[in-house]
């Protein structure tokens, strides 16, 4: 490493620790209430008995060579059996295999506290009932795992460092962890018994999630640090309260890229509150889920009230993200005051053809980045690729988005889109509103197969192509839009084959045409800060 390059990191790590310290330091004891559109939420962390565990006193050994599972569950274990209480996990480095949570038990990591998780595969085994990407499987435990639990929590100062690498380097052997996801995703489809899904082995290789809690009730996770697992991070699933708050992941860093190193990803849980948390993350910053295909439908669990607020993404490809996996469905949803610097996108929506389920109840508010990769919002029902035509047949695996409603975003630059939705022919996303958006980007507004979309009190700044491209779509409003810059080349707002659309209060400092109309067009309404002479019409009525 060059003098330069270690410079480099070593600004970037302290722009981190004190973008951590200011976050932590800011966050308040006590938990307030979490007023929504959907009603108002109190959350309460479990309670734990009077009752303390060192794991020094049955036994641990310090120093990052003593495997320590048989200890740290054995205290855990015997504190459980006794009524519950905290499982202290003392300054110094305690090495572990996985770690299994039981009801009334708080493992708390002291500050100077970090524990190692071990890199030998077979200490992951026997393979446990686990959710791996949507599907259920039998295979590798959790770094932490815990199953039909109540009352658990991971507290305190302390860093969990899973020390993934191995993981990761298995991935890349040969084309077992490519073969192994394949055959997995078959199973779900062909609705293999789940008891017949058994993986956990290198030549079915699936890397586990760092934490993966299913089936539990009133779960924290609080102040600890999470850092280099073997894949996700925090993968609650058919979870019920759960609280995650002042936490900081690192996935993408000194030590490496964690692949698929998601930071938070609740999947069909319900009542989550995700709070004051800082994401460095080489994917996904937090990620709502509700299980892939037959699996999510069968299972029929959505992920319902996750309330997300005071949270920072240092990078990764999404700040807040929905799906892709959602079978399930996902509502009721309430993200404000967050912050994103360097991820790929700000808000993103993502589905498929043969997903079902839905995403809708959804609000995002006071939300600001900047240095976005590509789009900063954006809604697509054709993630897996593939071509809008031919409109196909409405049926269980056809997915369903409405009522998003995005309030107050800021991002100074996206390297794509400011907007894109990404509807489907057969199923358009519907009722999606924007209100006091103020974006800049490389390319504009982008909306295709989409019904009931309002704009209101919109300032867009845009270098290529058209401002808003508008395609396939029904009922698109625009109220009080201020066109701060645009490319000199393209016509601002294109309309194609799309109906029943309003423009007013457009406000500009453009010479020649700002409007282009072509295709089908029906009941197409452009108030007179437009004059008919900047409008170009190319269209027919059907």
């Amino acid at each position: 490493m060059n003098r330069k390059i270690r410079i480099k990191s070593i600004i970037i790590l302290l722009a981190i620790i004190s973008v951590c310290q200011y976050i932590w330091g800011q966050i308040p004891g006590e938990i307030e209430p979490f007023v929504t559109p959907f009603g108002e939420f109190n959350f309460e962390r479990p309670q734990f008995p009077d009752n303390n565990a060192n794991i020094v006193d049955f036994g641990a050994q310090e120093g990052g060579f003593y495997k320590n599972t048989g200890v740290i569950n054995n205290t855990i274990k015997k504190l459980s059996a006794s009524g519950g209480g905290t499982v202290i996990v003392p300054r110094g480095t305690w090495l572990t295999g996985p770690i299994v949570l039981l009801s009334n038990i708080n493992l708390h990591l002291e500050e100077g506290a970090e524990l190692l998780f071990s890199q030998d595969f077979p200490d992951y085994l026997p393979a446990v009932l686990t959710n791996w990407e949507g599907s259920e499987v039998y295979s590798y435990s959790p770094f932490i795992y815990s199953f039909k639990q109540e009352n658990i929590a991971i507290t305190g100062k302390g860093v969990l460092n899973g020390q993934g690498k191995p993981w990761w380097e298995q991935r890349t052997r040969g084309d077992a962890f490519i073969k192994s996801n394949t055959l997995l995703r078959e199973m779900n489809e062909s609705e293999t018994p789940v008891s017949e899904r058994q993986f956990g082995s290198l030549e079915r290789f699936l890397p586990p999630v760092f934490f993966g809690p299913l089936y539990c009730k009133n779960v924290l996770l609080e102040e600890v640090t999470f850092k280099y697992g073997a894949f996700w991070t925090i993968n609650p699933g058919f979870c019920e309260n759960i609280i995650i708050r002042g936490i900081y992941v690192l996935t993408n860093g000194s030590y490496g890229d964690t692949p698929n190193g998601d930071g938070i990803n609740p999947n069909s849980c319900q009542n989550v509150l995700i709070e004051y948390n800082t994401l460095d993350t080489g994917d996904d910053c937090i990620t709502l889920k509700a299980g892939r295909n037959k699996d999510g439908r069968r299972i029929g669990m959505p992920c319902k009230n996750i309330l997300i607020r005071h949270n920072t993404g240092l990078q990764g490809h999404g700040g807040i993200v929905i799906g892709s996996e959602m079978s399930g469905g996902v509502e009721n949803i309430y993200a404000h005051d967050c912050r994103f610097n360097g991820t790929d996108r700000v808000i993103r929506i993502k589905t498929d053809r043969g997903r079902g389920g839905y995403v809708k109840n959804c609000w995002f508010k006071d939300i600001s980045a900047d240095t976005i990769e590509r789009e900063a919002i954006r809604i697509n029902m054709l993630y897996s690729g593939g071509n809008r035509l031919p409109e196909q047949e409405i049926n269980e695996g056809t997915p369903v988005i409405e009522n998003i409603h995005y309030e107050n975003i800021q991002c100074s630059y996206s390297k794509r889109n400011v907007i894109q939705i990404l509807g489907l022919p057969e199923m358009p996303v519907y009722n999606v509103s924007f209100n006091n958006l103020n974006l800049g980007g490389n390319f504009g507004i982008e909306i295709n197969d989409a019904k009931n979309i309002t704009f209101e009190n919109l300032t867009v700044m845009n270098k290529t192509g058209s401002l808003a491209s508008i395609s396939y779509c029904d009922s698109i409003s625009i109220h009080n839009l201020n066109i701060t810059g645009t490319d000199p080349e393209s016509i601002p707002v294109f309309l194609n084959d799309s109906r029943n659309i309003k423009l007013s209060h457009i406000s500009h400092h453009l010479e020649g045409e700002l409007v282009k109309i072509k295709g089908n067009a029906e009941n197409i309404e452009i108030e007179n800060s437009i004059p008919e002479n900047k409008i170009i019409r190319e269209s027919k009525k059907n």
